[in-house]
């Protein structure tokens, strides 16, 4: 099969898609691409189902070479693309034929861009996924969790030409805009004393540098962790209180036991904003009801077509 081949792979290129899900009672995390927004919009502009797999580039600083002509799509962080110099609108489709050179600069906004090509990236499937997760090596281009490699081929289809189109301006995000990200309650905060809740909304926090796809570590003035003695089964989102009273927020590579207590869950939209966030950008939360933050989630997935 041909495809386009990797000529520069940039400091962080994984192949993702909607994640390993079922697996985590023999402790293997989901996986996935971490910004479920940009990921979603960058198949839809190809048509593509939801979970197709896609690339996440971290930073840019990628470069392909086509070996056939084909459709991609390029949403998520703000880095300057070209095609054999030639630059290309945010948030778009373009075609890519055979020989020409796909570039992308560093990312000005954001974190990381996500690119889709039409019918997805083919890579054997491991426990039903070809998300990379590189901590347990598995998926990705050989099933053994590794990033792009220069030289690697991404295989993909042909596609018939179709016009160009981008996503309407008020659905592409502001990675530089103030970020407020809504909380879901937690059955823990039972243990934790009511002041130190108030003071987790009340505080501004930075984006720890030792963040991952792990977790999002924040950084602020400590609260009092409660103790708790026993591990539970925890998920993307759950934002964990260790002993340090520095919170730590779960992501698509999280473990899938934890003993530390959970000052709540992450609304699953806005997991898609945290994942674009720079280091020490400053993080403030708000409450937000269950009801409302699983009718937001069911109109997302409705839209693209989950």
């Amino acid at each position: 099969m041909s495809g386009l081949r990797v000529l520069t792979p940039g400091p962080l290129s994984l192949l993702q898609d909607g994640g390993r899900h079922g697996w985590q009672h023999l402790g293997v995390s989901p996986a996935g691409a971490l910004d479920l927004h940009a990921a979603a919009w960058a198949n839809r502009l190809l048509d593509n189902p939801w979970g197709t797999p896609l690339l996440e580039i971290a930073l840019g600083y990628l470069e392909l070479q086509s070996e056939l002509d084909t459709w991609l799509a390029l949403t998520g962080a703000q880095v300057a693309a070209t095609v054999d110099g030639a630059p290309l609108p945010p948030w778009s489709r373009f075609p890519l034929r055979a020989g020409q050179r796909l570039k992308l600069g560093y990312a000005r906004s954001g974190q990381r861009a996500y690119l889709a090509v039409a019918g997805g990236f083919r890579a054997p499937p491991l426990l039903g996924s070809v998300s990379t997760q590189q901590r347990e090596g598995v998926g990705g281009l050989q099933g053994t969790g590794e990033p792009l490699r220069a030289g690697d081929l991404l295989p993909c289809l042909a596609a018939e030409l179709r016009r160009a189109l981008s996503v309407p301006w008020p659905y592409q995000p502001d990675y530089r805009a103030p970020v407020c990200l809504r909380v879901i309650g937690s059955g823990d905060t039972a243990g934790l004393a009511s002041d130190q809740l108030q003071a987790f909304f009340a505080r501004s926090w930075r984006l720890s540098s030792q963040s991952d796809r792990m977790g999002a570590r924040l950084l602020g003035e400590p609260l009092v962790a409660p103790t708790q003695q026993w591990s539970q089964g925890v998920g993307r989102g759950a934002i964990q209180l260790p002993p340090d009273g520095q919170p730590i927020i779960l992501q698509a590579d999280h473990q899938t036991m934890g003993g530390y207590p959970i000052l709540g869950w992450l609304h699953p939209l806005d997991q898609a904003r945290l994942a674009q966030c720079p280091a020490h950008h400053q993080l403030r939360f708000s409450p937000v009801d269950l009801g409302d933050a699983q009718a937001e989630l069911r109109a997302f997935y409705r839209f693209f077509g989950r």
